[in-house]
């Protein structure tokens, strides 16, 4: 492990300074300076336990570290969501493992609860000695009183939730130095829910467990290919943001972290899109992880059986997350006001919602799942969703939030809708008429390469009818709408790669100032999404060498810990928005898998060798 120098900006850490550790029900972020700066709980959509990331000041954090910190390094215990932390004191080095433990016997592929609500952190002198800060600091404040052995904290900010923090050296607050030496270690564990250490295995035997559920879990993926390391770990990341009890996948463990420095793209991404889950899950299919995608079909079905329609995004129970609010209370981290709680989002209309359920039930089919009448009942209002509302305006893939046009991502993804869907009914059997639905797949294909193509631009650009440049036209290949060598996709990849160049491989997903998306701000980092999906263009156009050479340029500004945010500001290539970010992770599995395909085994062979 590599240790290096703290590079703070006002009490900031860069976000690419952080691990991430979850239990299938919440997650945490860790700093490389031993602090844990980003927790809710219960559960991912839960108001903040600490958020310290958002306010350097006021958001509260769970530190563990030396006094004073020099230099340190993470990385993650193979195959696990366990995060190892050393951090280098004047006198010594300290080694953190932190990890949000798993029940002994967990099996992390089924629908259901694995996590026992409880923080655990493993600290360890490894050399010298050391003076430990233990400093635990809810956001809001809270109460404290000794109980049972341990401290017990009353929310002040959430009356609603108790914390409890035991140690294995006494606690008589909830700040305390102790000094240890080389050899002696020391535990403190937070419980999110009712304490039991009364009651629980020993700290190391508990940690065993959780090691064995992830590596379970990790033992089915398949896959061996370009950057085999960072797929393996692209899929735990995602696996980090599955909430195991339902199948919904949140796009981001994390709220209002900033597009651009400074400015207002600032969005709460803790919440079920059915986009963003559905692109999870396909990727972990294409990787040999199958239980994922059944998990999420049925937890979309039940959502949309609420209200007979789709919506854009769903808390973890499939109900319409809260209002979308300002708080006032934070400043945002490195003062990028404003902090949301929520997301208005959920009050759009998105037609590719239609498609993304359908596909993942035909790619659920297609390996052996059975559709059944009662399944296919519950598909057949999505199809006629798609056959009616595919030219009406809809707000989009990037959710503007301003007037709706008829965006030609939703077109597309009504597309893959019913072609799905005659497909599904021809080789099952199916009550619907195939001849129909085929015909008006191909209608809206032929539409959208004669309606979405402007010639002033040459390129298929964002909506029906014409306008600017959209990254998003670079998926319909992946999609299977049009085919990347078609003379027009050509000519797409090549307008979007020069057009929307934000320069070293990366894509601005549009330009805003070209672009009405309703955001009174108008720069934003570059998206990376976009950039693996110019990877795929390039492979199905068999410029092989051109897409191999990308995706390591991509792969090489994962963080060390091989985690990937929503966008890159590209003057510094530092990391911006939400993060981790599912979408980003997905485009790394997506793209190694299509360059694994086309390249084949044998040179996979020599570059092992």
């Amino acid at each position: 492990m590599k240790l290096a120098p703290l590079r703070g900006d006002r009490g900031y850490l860069p976000l690419e300074d952080h691990g991430l550790i979850g239990d299938g029900t919440t997650a945490a972020l860790v700093g490389r300076d031993g602090a844990v700066v980003w927790l809710c709980a219960p559960r991912f959509d839960a108001p903040p336990v600490f958020c310290r990331i958002l306010d350097a000041a006021r958001g509260g954090a769970f530190t563990l570290s030396p006094d004073i910190v020099v230099a340190s390094g993470q990385r993650y215990i193979e195959d696990t969501g366990i995060l190892v932390t050393e951090m280098q004191s004047p006198t010594g080095l300290l080694r953190v493992t932190d990890a949000l433990t798993l029940r002994s016997g967990a099996d992390l592929s089924e629908d259901a609860p694995a996590g026992r609500a409880e923080l655990l952190r493993l600290a360890e002198v490894v050399e010298g000695s050391v003076d430990v800060r233990i400093d635990v600091a809810p956001y809001g404040g809270a109460e404290v009183s000794q109980e049972r052995g341990g401290l017990r904290f009353r929310c002040k900010a959430r009356p609603d939730l108790e914390l409890w923090l035991a140690s294995s050296h006494e606690l008589t607050g909830p700040t305390r130095t102790v000094r240890l030496g080389a050899g002696e270690r020391l535990h403190a564990e937070l419980f999110l829910r009712s304490p039991h250490w009364r009651r629980a295995a020993p700290p190391e035997r508990r940690l065993e467990a959780t090691v064995d559920a992830w590596r379970r879990w990790a033992s089915g993926i398949q896959y061996d290919g370009p950057a085999r390391s960072l797929v393996r770990r692209s899929a735990i990341t995602l696996k980090l943001l599955d909430h195991f009890e339902s199948g919904a996948m949140v796009a981001a463990p994390t709220s209002s972290l900033p597009e651009v420095i400074g400015g207002g793209r600032n969005w709460d991404y803790r919440y079920a899109w059915i986009r963003d889950a559905a692109f999870s899950v396909h990727a972990l299919r294409r990787i040999g992880l199958a239980a994922e995608a059944w998990g999420f079909l049925g937890w979309a079905l039940d959502a949309v059986d609420r209200d007979g329609r789709p919506k854009v995004l769903y808390d973890l129970d499939g109900e319409l997350p809260p209002p979308e609010r300002i708080c006032d209370e934070l400043e945002g981290y490195r003062g990028s006001r404003p902090v949301r709680w929520g997301n208005a989002a959920a009050d759009q209309k998105q037609h590719d919602v239609f498609g993304e359920i359908i596909d993942c039930a035909y790619q659920w089919a297609s390996r052996g799942g059975e559709i059944r009448p009662v399944l296919w009942s519950r598909l057949v209002p999505l199809l006629e969703g798609a056959a009616s509302e595919w030219r009406q305006p809809d707000h989009g893939i990037w959710e503007v939030r301003s007037e709706g046009r008829p965006f030609t991502y939703s077109a597309a993804l009504c597309q893959v809708a019913l072609d799905r869907g005659w497909r599904l009914a021809e080789r099952h059997g199916l009550p619907a008429d195939v001849g129909g639905l085929r015909r008006q797949a191909e209608e809206i294909r032929r539409t959208i390469l004669e309606e979405a193509w402007d010639p002033r631009v040459g390129a298929i650009t964002a909506a029906l009818g014409g306008g600017p440049l959209d990254a998003s036209a670079l998926a319909l290949p992946l999609r299977r709408v049009i085919p990347a060598e078609h003379p027009r996709m050509v000519a797409t990849t090549e307008a979007i790669a020069t057009g929307l160049r934000a320069g070293d491989g990366l894509l601005y997903r549009y330009r805003p100032g070209e672009y009405d998306d309703g955001v009174a701000t108008s720069d934003e980092g570059a998206f990376l999404l976009c950039s693996f999906w110019l990877v795929d263009n390039l492979v199905g156009q068999g410029r092989l060498d051109e897409a191999l050479s990308l995706y390591r340029d991509l792969c090489a500004r994962a963080s060390p810990l091989g985690l990937l945010p929503e966008q890159i500001e590209p003057a510094t290539g530092a990391f911006v928005g939400n993060f981790p970010q599912a979408f980003s992770h997905v485009g790394l599995i997506a793209s190694g898998v299509s360059l694994a395909r086309a390249l084949g085994p044998g040179w996979r062979e020599q570059e092992r060798g």
